[in-house]
């Protein structure tokens, strides 16, 4: 096994914290040569939700699958492979354990370099791999805003790539708010992208409804308040029963444009509070384009820059662990096989790592 990681090395990517099982390869952590992506939203929509037991079983069913055609369409043999990096938390533990086993097995066959990424140090990552057009790549020290189905946080994003928390969710994270909203409104699953769909036809002034902590010093955010508020309007209303499409839509966009306003209220409040001049903005909830939109609107009025992974970088994908396990493996980090899934570890946390501190703390 190298020592070194060649310039330009060729980095296997492979993600399955959750419902999505992908795989990519990379070159010099940024040059994308393929990404493939298979997800559930089939295997779960019957029960409204991801089922743990269920995204394990799929994923041992196509990680093979997957990760043959993240090759395929890189135009690779896994003999040309420089190095591979995995998810090893945070996630659903059945989930995770599937990536990671498949892993360092081809880590161990081919006598390849091998770590373990931080699910969302991966989506911070995420940003900086493609610049976007007109500006200059997307390099630390810069201010991250994570929101996704299961995390909502700020964090400053140090010279290193060392993400430090500013400010996270007290109770649900805003993606988990859209779906469980969704669901109220009778929406399809997954429904985040259902009440976006939904929303497009509403009048985001039609419903008052409340701006989560805007009154409240800091940089924590809650959206739990706010699901309770659309649950009361409905109840006011007699009922999702005897609401009409437009009442749906209006609640919808009024719901949108609250959690919007929320996440754009406390990015520009650490962007102030840091003097930063990019936001990179990440995660599922990041594709959302009322978020874009008033982010960008902040962004010019507060003379910041936002940046957006494209939409496809959004969501879960093994790019994103590809890029954060490249630049992982040229500071010369390695994990040993016997690297173990976890469920939950804090963004500047690698248990996993417990014997090289000074390179968990610099690289996690």
């Amino acid at each position: 096994m190298s020592a070194e990681l060649p310039e330009a090395a060729l980095v296997l990517g492979i993600e399955s914290s959750c419902d999505e099982m992908a795989a990519a390869v990379l070159r010099g952590g940024r040059e994308i040569l393929s990404s493939s992506v298979h997800g559930q939203a089939d295997v779960h929509a019957p029960y409204g939700g991801v089922v743990p037991e269920l995204a394990s079983r799929d994923h041992v069913r196509v990680v093979s699958e997957v990760t043959a055609a993240a090759l395929s369409q890189a135009g690779i043999e896994l003999s040309s492979l420089d190095g591979i990096a995995v998810t090893a938390g945070p996630g659903l533990v059945g989930s995770l354990l599937v990536g990671l086993s498949f892993a360092k097995a081809l880590a161990f066959s081919q006598g390849l370099p091998f770590v373990g990424v931080h699910h969302l140090a991966g989506h911070l990552v995420a940003a900086e791999v493609a610049a976007q057009e007109g500006s200059e790549p997307l390099v630390p020290p810069y201010v991250g805003l994570v929101v996704s189905g299961g995390h909502t946080a700020l964090y400053r994003v140090g010279a290193v790539g060392q993400p430090d928390l500013l400010g996270e969710t007290r109770d649900d994270a805003a993606g988990e708010a859209f779906d469980k909203v969704a669901k109220l409104l009778g929406l399809s699953y997954p429904g985040g992208p259902a009440l976006s769909k939904c929303a497009e036809q509403g009048d985001p002034d039609g419903v008052d409804l409340p701006r989560p902590m805007s009154r409240r010093p800091g940089l924590d955010f809650s959206y739990s308040g706010l699901k309770t508020a659309v649950s009361v309007e409905l109840a006011r209303r007699g009922g999702l029963e005897a609401i009409d499409d437009r009442a749906r839509a209006d609640i919808a966009a009024s719901f949108e444009a609250a959690v919007a306003e929320s996440l754009v209220a406390r990015a520009v409040r650490a962007m102030r509070g840091e003097s930063a001049e990019r936001i990179a903005v990440v995660g599922g909830v990041a594709a959302n384009q009322r978020l874009r939109r008033v982010m960008h609107a902040a962004g010019e009025r507060e003379g910041f820059e936002a940046v957006f992974p494209p939409m496809d970088l959004c969501t879960d994908n093994a790019v994103m662990i590809a890029a954060a396990g490249t630049r992982l493996l040229e500071r010369g980090v390695r994990d040993a096989l016997s690297l173990e899934a976890f469920s939950r570890v804090p963004i500047g946390e690698t248990p996993w790592r417990t014997g090289d501190p000074a390179a968990a703390r610099a690289t996690s």
